[in-house]
């Protein structure tokens, strides 16, 4: 018998209700630990589970799971012909009207004139857990603007839960397809400066003598995806001492009329450091502070706006490194 309570189809990012992984997902369930515990977290709120429940509910779902249910994890053209379908569906939907006037409602409470660019991101059930790297399987769509818009971005979301590749993932490791669901983030953008990712242990050689930040200008995409070289600092945390690696720049994620979009980094921008010594010192003392609360190693997304830093998005480190002891300093 499920045991599952049912909760509103939207919650505020610090709801203490919102820590629940059943009903926020990996990263929203984090995004809430982070908000609540008074890390600098964009504005937001959360689209739960049972949004995506109530949304798929019925024939949808059936269509779902008898797509899903003939798919063969060593055969991957089955899951491109179950995404496929599937695909379909989420094209076909309509989202519950109680479900749409609940986000609609977010909305108005986070920008009551309508305005502002806001950060879509899909939060599954499934990812952030120990010993699994599924983070990354579902889609985020950045500088989605108005209710409608944001509509859509949530559908687009849910669909992203059953693309080839995250069926493939799920089938390989034995999670059944009726019981997966998504939860949604929505945030404030925020128009990075500069953004990367930072590791309160080395991920290669598991020191924890410094915090490793890697950095870029604009927003984080390109330093995700792997299409620029970041910076790299490296902060000690007994002393405080900055060590730096400067790389080229080339490419920069912007803001777009439709989205982002990718950009060459103007000439003068192409070799200076994307963080100054203070913040890359502000940003570890962030990582370190993400670190005592969760007890555990932590890699975290970050932005640097006007000088204010913002965490996106944190997570343990899997793996041999994220087991070491944390220090004692």
């Amino acid at each position: 018998m499920s045991t599952h309570v049912a909760q509103p189809f939207v919650l505020e990012l610090a709801d203490p209700a919102a820590t629940d992984l059943a009903t926020t997902g990996g990263k929203g369930s984090s995004l809430a630990r982070l908000a609540a515990a008074g890390l600098p977290v964009p504005g937001g709120f959360h689209v739960t589970t049972d949004a995506y429940r109530a949304a798929v509910r019925g024939a949808p779902q059936h269509v779902i799971v008898e797509a899903a249910g003939l798919v063969d994890p060593g055969r991957p053209e089955t899951y491109e012909a179950a995404a496929a379908r599937i695909a379909q569906v989420f094209a076909e939907l309509e989202i519950p009207g109680a479900v749409a006037d609940a986000v609609r409602a977010g909305h108005s409470r986070l920008h009551p004139a309508g305005t502002g660019a806001l950060a879509v991101r899909s939060s599954a059930t499934a990812e952030d857990l120990p010993g699994m790297s599924f983070a990354g399987q579902q889609d985020s769509y950045l500088n989605i603007r108005g209710e409608e818009a944001l509509l859509r971005a949530v559908r687009d979301c849910w669909s992203s839960l059953w693309t080839a590749r995250a069926i493939g993932y799920r089938a390989r490791h034995g999670i059944p397809a009726d019981g997966v669901a998504l939860a949604v983030v929505v945030q404030d953008l925020v128009d990075a400066d500069a953004a990367g990712v930072l590791f309160t242990v080395d991920p290669m050689t598991g020191s924890r003598d410094s915090v490793l930040i890697n950095a870029a200008w604009g927003l984080g995409a390109a330093v995700v995806s792997g299409q620029v070289t970041p910076d790299t600092f490296l902060v000690a945390r007994l002393g405080g001492a900055v060590g730096t690696t400067i790389s080229t720049k080339d490419v920069r994620t912007v803001r777009s009329e439709d989205g982002t979009r990718n950009e060459p980094v103007p000439a003068e921008l192409r070799e200076l450091p994307s963080l100054t010594d203070a913040q890359a010192a502000d940003l570890a003392a962030l990582g370190t502070r993400i670190e005592e609360l969760y007890e555990v190693a932590v890699d975290v997304e970050w932005a640097v706006r006007d000088g204010r830093s913002f965490v996106l998005q944190a997570r343990a480190v899997t793996g041999a490194a994220g087991r070491q002891p944390v220090p004692e300093v």
